[in-house]
């Protein structure tokens, strides 16, 4: 009995398993930049939707990293990333019909009630 090449034991194990500490390190820099950027938002006092919008920019991407690389999901079957990104992008969807739906009630309210 012959083991096949790159089908011992220790070999099929390690395999996917275990990530190199340059990768950690790249995303933790990643993660650093990220972080210094939704800082300096604030740094240079931007007001209104592009405030908002990058720093939920920012947090998202900082998000994915974390999932992809900390959670091992970028390494995963892909029915197991669909059952963990698929209800927060549905509640996303959810929240972005709501508030399309809010200013129509809104209207509709000034529109019976009177105005504010």
């Amino acid at each position: 009995m012959h083991a096949v090449a790159g089908h011992g034991p220790t070999e099929s194990h390690s395999t996917g398993e275990s990530h190199s500490v340059r990768l950690y390190l790249l995303v933790w820099g990643w993660l650093f930049v990220l972080s210094a950027c939704s800082y300096l938002v604030d740094f240079f006092h931007l007001q209104g939707a592009l405030r908002w919008s990058l720093i939920l920019l920012f947090m998202i991407v900082k998000a994915g990293l974390i999932v992809a690389v900390f959670m091992h999901l970028a390494w995963e079957r892909l029915a197991l990333i669909y059952a963990i990104l698929v209800p927060p992008v549905a509640i996303l969807i959810f929240v972005v019909i709501m508030a399309a739906e809010a200013d129509y009630t809104l209207l509709t309210r000034i529109a019976f009630f009177g105005g504010p």
